[in-house]
């Protein structure tokens, strides 16, 4: 079973926690999602599993195999892949030159041309643009650029960080679109969302951190219905806890 296992990862910088106790688990083919408020440690999780960061404790594993440490580059070349949050482009260089350096790792260079294809498939716009320098592109043409290059690894896991923020609603909604799509062609996915309705919508389950911790796990259709994931620990009032607040005031 290809699957990413991580147990009660810690991750520290210096003599601040970005992760304190994380676990989680995302079978093959399965869509996981990651909620919780900024600061709850969503990204450190996922840089941790990329290999930006070095854990402190805790075990990461991939198809059994511990990649705890390893460098970015191997864990990319091992089948797992980040679109990071704010895409983290080369501003100076092209979308393709962006989109052939997430190819980098790939042993077969035969291949390049087909993700090309594929890429530029999901992406109409990028094609359209794919001489023009990645810092002239809109925040939406950003983050399909960033997709891109992740997808340019053929990952058999992506992991998104906060792939809506900042964008418009219809370019939400069709990156969204694109996403269902990938899954449906046998893509996993780990998603890092601050929006519940966004993230709920697309998994199939879902884990909730608060502070560095997992707090809260459970299939997203229960958790969609779970007023202690929206009032409690990601922040958002309920109409019941809108009334009682009314009532005192």
């Amino acid at each position: 079973m290809k699957e990413l296992r991580v147990s009660h990862l810690k991750v520290h910088y210096g003599d601040l926690i970005g992760v304190a106790d994380v676990s989680l688990r995302v079978e093959e083919g399965a869509i996981v999602a990651l909620l919780g408020s900024n600061g709850s440690g969503k990204t450190t999780t996922l840089n941790a599993i990329a290999g930006l960061v070095q854990p402190s404790g805790g075990s990461i594993e991939w198809c059994g195999e511990s990649i705890k440490r390893q460098p970015a580059y191997v864990i990319v070349a091992k089948g797992l892949a980040l679109s990071p949050e704010g895409w983290r482009l080369f501003v100076s260089q092209t979308v393709e030159q962006n989109l052939r350096l997430g190819a980098a790792v790939l042993a077969d260079k035969a291949r390049i041309a087909a993700l090309f294809e594929r890429v530029y498939a999901l992406f109409p716009r990028l094609a359209e643009r794919r001489h023009q320098l990645a810092g002239t592109l809109s925040g939406g043409e950003r983050q399909m650029l960033a997709l891109g290059r992740a997808l340019m690894s053929e990952p058999r896991l992506l992991m998104l960080d906060e792939p809506s923020l900042g964008l418009a609603p219809g370019v939400v909604e069709a990156l969204y679109e694109t996403l269902d799509r990938l899954h449906k062609e046998g893509l996993t996915l780990l998603l890092a969302e601050q929006s519940i309705p966004l993230a709920l919508d697309i998994a199939d389950y879902a884990y909730v951190l608060q502070t560095g911790r997992t707090v809260l796990e459970g299939r997203a259709v229960d958790l969609e219905k779970n007023e202690q994931v929206q009032e409690i620990y990601l922040g958002i009032a309920t109409r019941a806890g809108a009334q009682d607040a009314e009532r005192s005031t």
